[in-house]
């Protein structure tokens, strides 16, 4: 992981680079996903932006809680629909008129939310997609927008679909372009974009270049300046992030719409979970850890969050939106002082089993290699297994038995930079997070799958 210094440091230099992106609004927004075993009550969250002054979110989905926490709050809001919703809604206009009602219109007018845009899909143009999704986009997006014109919405909300970075391609930035498989449809959606007034969006992620590249210089992936430039004609690149949206630039003007409003929809750094791991940020992703996400990418897509899965601030950031600093999550309701850890009266030789099992359910990875609790060796990392899986159960002894391998403590079982967690209460009270159940020891195991 990297020093929260440096991480300060270039979320600072990252806000001070913002001010020359010419998008509709400068501002900065947060990702608030919600796929977690122990999510705070919307109403909490919605505080947390509020105290921050962050103005604006970006939903992955509309979740009816969310949607009325953010009522009358004064927050803008951008609400996606999933790429599983595509084929209905590019087949059925009244498919697409039933989401508008019962997504956007319900919760709009005096005192509702303020919602600005709907992201048509998440990232549908992704290469590991192999098409699937590639030509139901603008079919959606043609029915959804006289779903809005027909509830007189048209006027005041923009369709969108944020793409992911690999929407386009080229070796340096002047020479972008869309894949060639994309060009068509990447032209009717820009005109579709420009003719309606709404940006094009973006998510770019100078960390999964560095994940994914061993070769990939570091230093390259921040806002510090680099012994590693891309040189480009008279331009030099020494970041990531400039060199991505310069690319975007001009595979946006070779269509024609070089001067196309640009949106970043995702931007950031997870915090742990590999090495290298730290956030960075416009809209940022994200805001709060989600322990329930799919780690096929990796461990550390449960860990972009600035904040912890408890609304605690992990770095003293400045936004530059007017606080010297985060601030944290109020009245958060937390389980009791008491921790699940290996006994150490037992044989341990036969845990592994366990281990695997509690962290199937549980989320387990801090332990992966370069995450903060990698180092706290094989005791440790049982301990930790354990505590995980007692808390997703909320504390409920029998799920710290463990075929008596594990015991329960009042003595915070923590080792320098590797946190042992205490849940919260406070679960939302809408869960769409589908489950599986095992029958372990005796009493039923929950297994949440969450996925965007």
């Amino acid at each position: 992981m990297l020093e929260p210094p440096r991480l300060a440091a270039t979320m600072f230099l990252w806000i001070l680079a913002w001010g020359w992106v010419p998008m509709t609004e400068s501002a900065i927004g947060v990702n608030w996903g919600t796929v977690s075993f122990r999510k705070l009550k919307p109403s909490t969250v919605v505080d947390l932006l509020r105290d921050n002054k962050i103005p604006k979110v970006k939903l992955f989905e509309a979740e009816p809680d969310v949607l009325k926490a953010l009522m009358g709050s004064g927050i803008q809001v951008m609400v996606g629909i999933p790429n599983e919703m595509l084929p209905l809604l590019s087949s059925s206009p009244a498919a697409a008129d039933l989401w508008v009602r019962q997504n956007v219109s319900v919760y709009m007018g005096k005192g509702g939310a303020d919602i600005r845009y709907v992201a048509v899909g998440n990232e549908p143009f992704l290469k590991s997609y192999n098409g699937q999704f590639q030509n139901l986009v603008m079919p959606s997006i043609l029915n959804l927008q006289q779903s809005l014109v027909k509830a007189n919405l048209a006027g005041s909300i923009k369709l969108v679909v944020p793409c992911n970075a690999d929407a386009y391609e080229s070796s340096v930035p002047s020479q972008g372009a869309f894949r060639p498989e994309l060009t068509q449809i990447m032209t009717q959606l820009v005109q579709f974009l420009n003719s309606n007034g709404a940006p094009f969006v973006a998510n770019i992620y100078p960390f999964l270049s560095l994940y994914d590249d061993g070769d990939f210089p570091q230093d390259y992936a921040f806002f510090e300046g680099t012994t590693h430039p891309v040189t480009d004609g008279s331009n030099v690149y020494t970041n990531a992030f400039d060199g991505n949206y310069d690319t975007l630039v001009a595979a946006l003007s070779k269509l024609g719409y070089g001067q196309i409003p640009i949106v970043i929809g995702e931007i950031g750094w997870p915090s742990d979970g590999a090495i290298g791991a730290s956030p960075m940020d416009i809209y940022i992703f994200s805001l709060l850890d989600e322990g329930a996400k799919s780690t096929l990418p990796g461990g550390f897509e449960r860990h972009w969050g600035i904040f912890s899965f408890d609304g605690q601030a992990k770095y003293p950031l400045n936004l530059g939106l007017g606080n010297k600093e985060l601030k944290n999550a109020k009245n958060v309701e937390y389980l009791p002082s008491r921790w699940c850890v290996a006994s150490p009266s037992s044989d341990l030789s036969n845990v592994a089993n366990h281990m695997r099992i509690a962290c199937s359910v549980a989320d387990c990875t801090t332990l992966d290699y370069g995450g903060s609790c990698n180092g706290i060796g094989e005791k440790g990392n049982i301990s930790y297994a354990f505590n995980s899986y007692y808390q997703l159960q909320m504390q409920d002894s029998r799920s710290c038995n463990f075929d008596g391998l594990g015991m329960i403590t009042f003595r915070d079982p923590s080792v320098g930079d590797c946190h042992f967690l205490v849940g919260v209460t406070d679960k939302g009270s809408d869960s769409s997070v589908p489950r599986i159940t095992y029958h372990w020891f005796g009493f039923t195991v929950v297994k949440y799958n969450g996925r965007y």
